[in-house]
């Protein structure tokens, strides 16, 4: 009677526990089935439903009481249209430039929209390289004193004494800080007014040296800084100097 009933218990046992089992397996996977189409779909609802203007749109910045927000870092770049006018009126000068105004550019290092006095950079060329002569008066060779003179009678009609010190007494002294283009310049080489120049631009000077014949100097190379006397100025009747 047992081993009748022991059978029957545990094929009974097993129809339970499978059963059991299989409503939530089967409850899963309808779960599964059932969720899975609808997170699909809302997901592509979801991505057909963005906005892109408001989700690309930067979030607000709020600058607390009393505090201005710092301007722009392009605030102070110069507009490119006055800087392109600029190079524009530059690479035109240049471009009209004449060859003597391009030589005196570089020789005096300055701009050659300075150089606009063309007479006096004509007169002065002419000589410039002429070799140094001692009592010399021609451009086989010249001295400082002569060459001022000669300058001075064919671009300003100036009529100058002969030699140095007697330039210097019939100028108007002035002050360096008062130079202007065409001014003389009077040096002490050899003892007293022994030397002269004429003053161009950017300190710099045209003048007959001893060493080197008629060539442009800084005056404030050493040499001719501790031998500076001072500064002249003639009255140029007509002068296109300035």
């Amino acid at each position: 009677m047992v081993k009748t009933i022991l059978p029957a218990l545990v094929i009974l046992a097993a129809l339970t526990s499978c059963s059991s089992l299989k409503p939530l397996q089967s409850g899963n996977a309808a779960a599964s089935r059932t969720a899975a189409p609808a997170d699909k779909k809302s997901n592509i609802n979801f991505l057909d439903d963005i906005d892109v203007s408001t989700a690309a749109a930067p979030a607000p910045r709020h600058e607390p009481a009393g505090k201005t927000a710092a301007p722009s870092a392009n605030t102070n770049i110069p507009d490119n249209n006055a800087r392109t006018g600029h190079a524009s009126f530059y690479r035109s000068t240049i471009e009209n430039a004449s060859a003597l105004q391009l030589k005196y550019a570089v020789l005096l290092n300055v701009e050659v929209e300075l150089l606009d006095n063309n007479a006096l950079l004509t007169h002065i060329d002419d000589w410039y390289g002429t070799r140094y002569r001692l009592g010399g008066t021609t451009r086989s060779g010249i001295d400082c004193s002569a060459f001022v003179q000669a300058v001075y009678l064919s671009a300003f009609a100036v009529s100058l004494p002969r030699t140095a010190r007697e330039q210097y007494q019939s100028s108007h002294i002035i002050s360096a800080t008062e130079l202007r283009e065409g001014d003389l310049v009077f040096f002490n080489t050899t003892g007293g007014i022994s030397h002269v120049g004429i003053y161009l631009q950017n300190n710099k000077f045209i003048h007959a040296s001893s060493s080197s014949g008629v060539i442009i100097s800084d005056m404030y190379e050493p040499y001719y800084v501790r031998r500076f006397v001072g500064a002249g100025r003639v009255e140029k009747p007509g002068a296109s100097i300035r």
